[in-house]
């Protein structure tokens, strides 16, 4: 048994990465708050309103200062997602200045750029996880380059591999992932100032102007057209997020098959004093993986209520708006946890490399088929050979006598090797092709832009 060197289950892994706490209401309210403040200063750059009432609207943006219980009673109330806590805001604010709040603005100017705000800071933590994953698998293609496995296709051997090379072929795909993910940015972080309609309206000739003036103070981009309803790089985020949980489900899928007792090659860590079943002590019931197979699921079925939300009428329709919203939040919060768990597996997989080689004798010689194959078709042809070893196999399968019995008696194959000769090119760890370079390049590329994602998140090291 090989057991990855990590300890106990979660020791020295990422903590909670408190995506869903983002999403909370008061840190949603926090964000509107600090849109608020940021046009209220970007309007009196403008000249649109009094620099000391935008002053004091900004060094009053924070949540502590307002009267919340007041703001939740006022919001059931009124049943609108945005005046009662303007209405709050202003109040504290105070009567010389609070009348400038919200100053030319309307509703989703607020609230959508908030959750843009919001989406940020998901993101953020996103890409750390990616990157937490994308090391640990790294690690784990590095150690697991040489050892052999059956490589298999439509459930049955092919030909053989390494399980670094397994690990390659996952980290690939979160690579790919990982630069979707950095290139969506310009199009998602993007502040939405347009007014009512996204004319600029009510702001009038100074919209631009403060539209620039408070993507700058929010570290976000403009629009070309601020119009509310157009969505798409919210769309596109959470179709990524479907994507990086397809990845996430198909390594879970691998896992978990590699744990049942037929297979017995790879398994997920498993804390001490885990209980699998209540009523039998002898399981090692999967858990991660079923959690990430649920949770992938889960996100990829969001990616269709996300393009209904780009259906719009007219210039805006508040229940797309409504729907993406949920839909982006519950992506986002489930992607993260996916990530977490990911980030465990990969770090702590157990390789057992004598199942791995028992298994890739089942076949009794017969995963080396296309070696041996080859090999003959340059001697008589590659058709010719193709047929006798396909005749010796079926045979083989057939009658249960050992592959390489059949074909020592095979007169075509005895001409052209000596039995010794066949068994070499039958032998699974002459024919792994370029499994361990390729294992090997990918693990260095998943550092590199492992190194990347923390780097830009602060969480190298």
């Amino acid at each position: 048994m090989i057991v990855a060197p990590f300890g106990r289950f979660t020791e020295g892994r990422v903590p909670d990465p408190g995506i869903a706490q983002l999403f909370s209401r008061e840190h949603r309210w926090q964000a509107r708050l600090d849109v608020e403040a940021a046009l209220a200063l970007a309007e009196a750059d403008a000249g649109l309103i009094p620099r000391e009432a935008a002053k004091a609207i900004a060094l009053t943006a924070r949540l502590e200062k307002l009267d919340l219980k007041r703001v939740v009673a006022a919001t059931t109330e009124a049943s609108h997602p945005l005046v009662p806590l303007i209405e709050e805001f202003a109040r504290v604010v105070g009567t010389q200045h609070g009348g400038w709040v919200h100053w030319g603005a309307t509703t989703q100017n607020i609230t959508q750029t908030a959750d843009v705000l919001v989406l940020r800071d998901a993101h953020r933590r996103i890409k750390q996880l990616v990157g937490l994953a994308l090391r640990a698998g790294a690690a784990q293609a590095r150690r697991s380059a040489e050892l052999p496995l059956a490589g298999r296709t439509h459930s049955q051997h092919a030909v053989p591999i390494t399980f670094g090379f397994k690990v390659a072929t996952w980290m690939d795909e979160l690579i790919a992932h990982a630069d979707r993910l950095e290139r969506l940015e310009e199009r998602l972080f993007c502040v939405l100032m347009g007014g009512a309609v996204g004319t600029f309206a009510s702001f009038g000739s100074a919209g631009r102007e403060i539209e620039a003036g408070v993507a700058r103070r929010l570290g976000l981009h403009p629009m070309r057209v601020p119009s509310r309803a157009i969505n798409d790089g919210i769309v596109e985020y959470v179709l990524v997020l479907a994507q990086v949980a397809g990845t996430i489900g198909k390594i879970a899928k691998d896992v978990y098959a590699l744990m049942q007792p037929e297979f017995g090659e790879a398994f997920e860590p498993i804390p001490e004093g885990t209980v699998g079943s209540s009523t039998m002590p002898h399981k090692r019931n999967p858990q991660l993986v079923l959690d990430m197979l649920t949770m992938s699921a889960e996100v990829r079925a969001l990616a269709a209520p996300a393009l209904e939300s780009m259906l719009h009428d007219h210039e805006a329709n508040g229940a797309m708006t409504a729907l993406l919203e949920d839909v982006s939040a519950s992506a986002t919060v489930l992607a993260g946890d996916m990530l977490t768990r990911l980030d465990v597996v990969l770090a702590g997989l157990e390789l057992d490399a004598a199942r791995m080689r028992a298994n890739l004798s089942l076949s009794a010689g017969m995963i080396g088929s296309e070696s041996l194959m080859l090999a003959l078709g340059e001697k008589i042809g590659r058709q010719r050979a193709h047929e006798i070893v396909y005749e010796v196999a079926q045979k083989s399968a057939v009658t249960d006598t050992p592959f390489l019995d059949l074909l020592s008696q095979d007169p075509v194959v005895m001409d052209a090797f000596t039995v010794d000769e066949v068994r070499g090119l039958l032998d699974p760890s002459g024919y792994l092709g370029r499994s361990v370079p390729i294992a090997r390049y990918m693990a260095q590329l998943a550092d590199e832009v492992a190194d990347r994602l923390l780097s830009a998140s602060g969480a190298a090291g």
